[in-house]
This record gives C-alpha cells, structure tokens and sequence, in this order.
C-alpha cells in the first residue's frame, strides 16, 4: 500500500505519474492536479486541459492574436487584480 504525496492518503490503488526525471504518488487524479498543474501566468488558475506556450510563457488560453476571435467565445481568463 502506498502512501500519496500530496494527502498522505495510504491507498492500495494509488498511481505513479513520471515527469521529468521523477516519480510521484497519487491517490487520486485531485492530488496529481494539484502537485503537478502548472499555473497560468495570466490569471492564475490550474491548466487541467491544453494551455498554450506564447513566447516562452505558459497561458490558460489561446493568445495568438490570429486565433483570438475563435476562441473569445468559449474561454475566458481574466487576470487577477493585484
């Protein structure tokens, strides 16, 4: 039975997830989301789906100026107030 990194839930149904050269241990897809979610340099939020990478800087959402018609109706990210 393993033990999750995040939790410390004891589980005997855990998974590993391997990035970069490490191995981690999750009970559940939450804990491996909050560990290993990147954060949108925009807004803040988790990228759970596909961000985007514009000029080195990761985003929640599609920012090339040619797509951002296509995608204004269907995502929104919002910068947080400072």
């Amino acid at each position: 039975m393993a033990t999750c990194e995040v939790c410390g839930n004891q589980y005997g149904m855990t998974f590993e997830v391997h990035a970069q050269g490490a191995v981690h241990v999750f009970d559940c897809f939450a804990c491996a989301i909050h560990r290993m979610a990147p954060i949108c340099e925009h807004c803040r939020v988790q990228i759970i789906g596909q961000g985007v990478e514009v000029e080195g800087s990761g985003t929640a959402v599609r920012t090339v100026p040619a797509r951002r018609e296509r995608w204004a109706s269907s995502t929104r990210c919002d910068p947080v107030p400072a």
